[in-house]
């Protein structure tokens, strides 16, 4: 079976295909475990053209002149021209473009749109998503229940929960990973994300200071690009100056680094508003690293919910401290192993290939 990844969005900030695939590694590798038994092309737009092979994968990269192309006659003609059996196309916010690719394609090639997030369209987009419905053979959710968001506009029924993304990070010695990020603290507590509201990491600041009252020798380890909210962060630990140690503003890394902080920390806290997939919840289990996240729709998903880790209300600096102190009376040893069990049954990219091919296989 021949299979088509691809998306309108163009990403014109990466000129170097090695740079762009090591930066959706979590995306590819589905492509990858895939092509163990298709044929997988990826059609991928940054600021250049050409052709590469990775790891059974056929990727074709095309500049287009605009970032949004609303008619993409071009790109239309070359999936054509591969003759797929499925595309999947990522997100839902180019309706017209989906519109158009089923006109190019006929009935018999599958569309598959994989959820990245996407909040539904409202006013007259709305009814542009209901007439590319009827283009969309499926839909790949995190959890059905994104689905009562979108009622208006699609048809749920066509939803399948499948994570659009994973982790080739693996548990390792944490005592090895400690030598390369030299963090100290018992236990010791990661967060990573960009310090934007949707992140929510005020509330992580504010209960982990008061925890510290508690659990003095713990550790909070905060790894960050963006840094919107570090202004207000800062004011917070200044006011704090017993514990402000207790919480290192680490900043940006490396990603192919994430493995040893991962593996460095006993738990991974969370407090997104919302999240489509949650990578670094799933590189953090991938890891057996601890969750302790908010109880959003899709990281309840991933944790069980209830089969490993802590869920806390979202927004709620309280339960988060609550959460915080039931750590204190944990097996850690026997929750990581539910840890990586989950992520293995679960999240790993074995669990979302064999998820998407009975997909294919229902439709």
């Amino acid at each position: 079976m021949k299979l088509i990844f691809t998306s309108y969005a163009s990403s014109p900030d990466y000129n170097q295909p090695d740079l762009w695939l090591k930066r959706i590694e979590g995306y590819t590798g589905i492509l990858e475990n895939l092509g163990r038994t298709n044929t997988v092309i990826g059609i991928e737009r940054i600021n250049y053209k050409g052709e590469c092979e990775r790891n059974g994968v056929q990727y074709l990269f095309i500049r287009l002149n605009r970032k949004i192309v609303r008619f993409p006659f071009r790109m239309h003609g070359l999936i054509k021209k591969l003759k797929p059996d499925v595309v999947f196309i990522n997100g839902f916010i180019f309706p017209l473009q989906i519109i158009q690719l089923r006109m190019t394609l006929g009935s018999s090639v599958k569309i598959i749109v994989l959820h990245r997030a996407e909040k539904p369209f409202n006013g007259i987009k709305r009814y542009l998503q209901k007439i590319a419905d009827n283009a969309v053979d499926a839909y790949l959710f995190t959890a059905l229940e994104f689905g009562s968001d979108w009622k208006r506009n699609i048809n749920v029924k066509k939803i399948y929960e499948v994570i659009q993304a994973s982790s080739n990070f693996r548990p390792m010695n944490k005592s090895a990973a400690r030598e390369k990020t030299n963090v100290n603290g018992d236990p010791i507590f990661l967060w990573v994300g960009t310090l934007i509201p949707r992140k929510d990491p005020l509330t992580v600041v504010k209960a982990f200071l008061e925890f510290s009252v508690h659990q003095p020798m713990a550790k909070l380890y905060m790894i960050f690009q963006s840094a919107t909210l570090l202004e207000e962060i800062e004011l917070l630990l200044n006011k704090n100056q017993q514990y402000r140690d207790n919480i290192i503003l680490v900043g940006s890394i490396p990603h192919d680094q994430l493995l040893y902080w991962y593996n460095s920390a006993d738990f991974f806290i969370s407090a997104s508003h919302y999240e489509g997939s949650g990578v670094a919840l799933s590189e953090a289990m991938s890891c057996g690293c601890i969750p302790i996240t908010s109880d959003f729709i899709s990281s309840k998903k991933m944790t069980g919910p209830g089969k490993c880790g802590l869920l806390f209300r979202t927004g709620d600096a309280r339960d988060l401290l609550s959460a915080l102190l039931t750590t204190k009376k944990m097996d850690k040893r026997e929750e990581q192993e539910k840890v990586v069990h989950q992520f293995n049954k679960e999240l790993s990219f074995e669990a979302i290939v064999s998820k998407i091919n009975n997909v294919i296989s229902s439709i």
